[in-house]
């Protein structure tokens, strides 16, 4: 089977992360039967604006329609922005305009060197973070302001059918880890976290093998350095998701190894969850790991038996390069280039033995 792959490198260290994530892949494509991956890059973001006026020409979403998936390097650039000062972020767009409600967000700690943390061990942090993309605080990014300059209001969406399917799919997952989904949520203080919660108990009730518990989104940030080793699996809203989703990558080396996944019904969206950085665009010293980790993602949505044992494959090449401590990249205090870490992983997936 041949599955076509939208290859979207975006601005910045985009064109950086993505060489190495297309050079893992097809590593994975060498060792496996029956299954070859087409590759189609296109233009988005700020370069793209400032070539051509539109940041996800709609040409180009349409291609992107096409395809079994898309991967995404990043987009934006802080100094190119709309007139009213917001910074472009053609990857919401994306998320909008293909309904990819799910944002999937892996933390696992590889290494001990790799954490602040004291006397955390390889594998002890272990848990995806779920979080509603498509409604949320950011659903009013978009909406029409009051010419008056006295205040500005923005507003949270939650819908029943927005929340019902962002819950199911965190307790789908909880089937295949370890059985615990914790909610973070705001809800002794907001009526929509409140309206949340009270959907998450409906939706509890159709895995009555799932353990939950609920927790407030300041006392999550807490537990999360203090004790990130309790969670599995949590759920929450587009903004606490956002925020608490960085802290997450920050336990586990920062977001040079934090991949994701924005996934919906029909398409889905895998790219690291750091930003373009353009300071160092270009340096060859970008960590490509995340952006690899999310081609891993990519590959276990694909949902193929073949190409799930290649995400399989990248999981243990990582964890393998990952085991000597002098093999980083800059931002994790080595001395590795991009190619270099792109490289090692690359390496070990064509050594690995089937």
């Amino acid at each position: 089977m041949t599955f076509k792959i939208a290859v979207l490198p975006g601005d910045g260290i985009g064109a950086d992360v993505i060489a190495e994530g297309v050079k893992a892949l097809r590593a994975v494509e060498s060792r496996l039967k029956e299954v070859k991956f087409e590759l189609e890059e296109f233009s988005v973001g700020a370069g793209e604006y400032l070539r051509n006026g539109d940041p996800l020409p709609a040409a180009t979403l349409a291609r992107c329609r096409e395809h079994h998936a898309i991967l995404l390097g990043a987009m934006g650039l802080p100094e190119v922005r709309w007139p009213n000062g917001l910074e472009m972020t053609p990857q919401l767009d994306l998320r909008e305009k293909l309904d990819l409600f799910c944002g999937l967000r892996p933390i696992r700690l590889y290494h001990a060197n790799d954490t602040p943390l004291k006397s955390c061990r390889a594998g002890e942090i272990d848990f995806v973070l779920f979080r509603e993309s498509c409604e949320g605080l950011f659903s009013g990014r978009l909406a029409r302001k009051p010419a008056d300059d006295s205040e500005a209001t923005d507003t949270m969406r939650i819908t029943r059918k927005g929340a019902e399917r962002i819950f199911r799919a965190a307790f789908r997952e909880a089937t295949r880890r370890r059985g615990l989904v914790t909610l973070v949520d705001k809800a002794n203080v907001l009526p929509s976290m409140a309206f949340f919660r009270r959907i998450f108990d409906e939706v509890s009730w159709e895995f009555p093998s799932i353990r939950t518990e609920k927790v407030y989104v300041d006392a999550a940030a807490l537990y999360l350095v203090q004790r990130p080793q309790r969670f599995d699996v949590i759920v929450t809203e587009n903004m606490f998701g956002d925020i608490l989703s960085d802290l997450a990558a920050g336990l586990v080396g920062g977001m040079g190894i934090a991949p994701s996944g924005d996934i919906g019904e029909r398409h889905a969206v895998f790219q690291p969850s750091h930003g373009t950085a353009p300071d160092i665009a270009g340096k060859g010293i970008a960590n490509p790991v995340a952006t690899i980790l999310s081609v891993a993602l990519m590959l276990e949505w694909l949902s193929n038996s073949e190409t799930q044992r290649g995400a399989a494959k990248i999981h243990k090449a990582v964890a393998k390069v990952f085991e000597t401590p002098a093999n980083r990249t800059p931002d994790l205090g080595g001395k590795l280039s991009t190619a270099e870490m792109g490289d090692l992983i690359a390496r070990e997936i064509l050594t690995e033995e089937s």
